[in-house]
């Protein structure tokens, strides 16, 4: 039995089926071609406005900001050890207090060093007497030696004695200074300004001179440091702005959301850590609110530079291409196209653009992802101007090859001088 008969049929069923689709289709058309539906939608689509948010490019002053990893250190930080040997009798600050520098800390028993110093100026007051004495006989040998009823030898023997207790009586007084030195020592004070930490003992405790424990530790938080670190490639800007004057440093949360406090640059170190790439800075706060806190991790936010009468744009109108970057203008017809840039620096929200766009021109800085070259907006209020945000994550960057990008700095910790 032949199968072409078959195939026949099948062809034939597949063929109507066809017919039948694209009888439907052309209905669904009006009636159009494909190619006039094709244009008629393009041009239906163009006539569509889109609504978008508009930016009228400006000059303005860019600051150049550099951004970096640190953590707040104690400007000072004092250990407090007994000077002397002796028991804990009084205690007068409460642990976490602030405390003034002279601000008395605690009270060790007197009584063997004052019944030291008594010993000592009774002392003086001895050697002194047998120096009256000896000065009385040194000068009844010299009138006596005058009138030869005495020998040379006796004078200069009782001129020695004279001579020896004068020195003995400064010794005396030698030993009266040390005693009312230890004596001060028993009553402990602040060396510094600052917060005490925990209390490492109590009363009734005896503590030691070689004791390494010590007492408890003062930490000074007014003012207090922040020591960060900045990748060797802004070496030479940090220290041009460095010699030129003073250099603006804010300390933001870790996540770069709110500014903590305002300082300044005071240390740069002497070398580039190799290891890291980074050098190592510490900025100096004065922190009345204390706010910065020993040990807390921070964003540091260093003003380098300010460029002057620059084109300046929010990031959100920098759009990325294939070809490099770019941003919707916006024609005087309402209608977009996308024009070629260059960035030259981005950070804080904005950029700096080198190259495409011109003072007045009006770009897209929100809704761009519906727009194509040719369609046609609709603008909502236009940003009334450049307003830097905290938003630490921006860093200072250059423009290379179409596209930017940032740098990132380590961190390092250490103490503070």
């Amino acid at each position: 039995m032949s199968t072409r008969p078959k195939l026949s049929v099948a062809l034939f069923g597949i063929l109507a089926i066809a017919a039948v689709a694209y009888g439907v289709w052309y209905e669904l058309l009006g009636g159009v071609k494909p190619a006039a539906a094709a244009a008629q939608s393009a041009a239906s689509q163009a006539a569509v406005k889109i609504p978008v948010t508009s930016f009228v490019v400006k000059k303005a002053d860019f600051p150049v900001r550099a951004y970096g990893l640190g953590v707040v250190s104690p400007f000072k930080t004092v250990t407090v050890k007994s000077r002397v040997d002796g028991q804990i009798i009084k205690v007068f600050f409460k642990q976490g207090q602030m405390v003034k520098e002279g601000d008395p800390l605690l009270e060790i028993d007197q009584r063997p060093f004052t019944a030291a110093l008594e010993q000592a100026v009774a002392k003086k007051a001895q050697d002194e007497a047998n120096l009256r004495n000896d000065r009385l006989n040194l000068e009844r040998f010299q009138k006596l030696a005058k009138q030869q009823f005495e020998t040379q030898q006796n004078l200069d023997t009782q001129q020695a004695l004279v001579d020896q207790m004068t020195a003995q009586v400064k010794g005396d007084q030698a030993a009266i200074d040390n005693a009312q030195t230890n004596l001060g020592y028993t009553s402990i004070k602040a060396p510094i300004s600052g917060r005490t930490g925990f209390r490492l003992v109590d009363p009734g405790n005896i503590v030691h001179a070689a004791d390494t424990t010590g007492i408890v530790t003062i930490a000074q938080l007014q003012p207090i440091a922040v020591q960060f670190t900045e990748p060797e490639e802004q070496l030479q800007a940090i220290d041009k702005a460095f010699d030129a004057g003073e250099v603006p440093v804010e300390a933001l949360t870790s996540d770069g959301t709110r500014t903590l406090s305002q300082g300044r640059l005071v240390v740069m170190d002497n070398s580039v850590n190799q290891a890291t790439g980074t050098i190592s800075l510490k900025a100096r706060f004065d922190n009345k609110d204390n706010a910065l806190w020993p040990g807390l991790s921070v964003t540091t936010r260093m003003l380098i530079d300010t460029r002057k009468d620059v084109i300046v744009v929010p990031q959100d109108g920098v759009q990325h291409g294939p070809s490099g970057l770019f941003a919707y203008v916006i024609g005087d017809n309402g209608k977009v196209s996308a024009r070629p840039i260059k960035v030259s620096q981005s950070g804080d929200a904005n950029a700096v653009v080198s190259e495409g766009l011109n003072v007045g021109d009006r770009i897209v800085v929100g809704g761009q992802s519906r727009l194509f070259d040719g369609a046609l907006v609709e603008e909502a209020d236009a940003a009334a101007s450049i307003a830097p945000t905290t938003n630490a994550s921006a860093e200072v960057s250059q423009a290379k090859s179409g596209t930017t990008g940032g740098t990132t700095s380590g961190t390092k910790t250490g103490s503070a001088d």
